[in-house]
């Protein structure tokens, strides 16, 4: 499994955020293991669309689409996570 490279907005993002070195811990853990518990990783709503998600930390999750055909993990957003 890989993921495509970031675009440059979520790359901002995760700077603006200070991010980057959990994320990078994160997205290695899912390539390692997708159902590691720490990622409390889930199937977005609607299911259809296939988007889905990591916790990086408490507050910030990863939206994500898995292409199964290739293994190929293309990263949609960082968003802030409201519990």
């Amino acid at each position: 499994m890989n993921y495509t490279p970031l675009r440059p907005k979520v790359i901002q993002y995760l700077l603006r955020h200070n991010l980057t070195k959990k994320f990078e811990k994160q997205i290695q853990l899912l390539l390692e293991n997708p159902r590691h518990p720490s990622l409390h990783t889930e199937l977005l709503e609607p299911h259809e669309l296939g988007i889905r998600s990591f916790r990086i930390n408490k507050s910030y999750r990863t939206l994500f689409i898995y292409d199964s055909e290739n293994g190929n993990i293309k990263i949609v957003a960082i968003t802030k996570h409201y519990q």
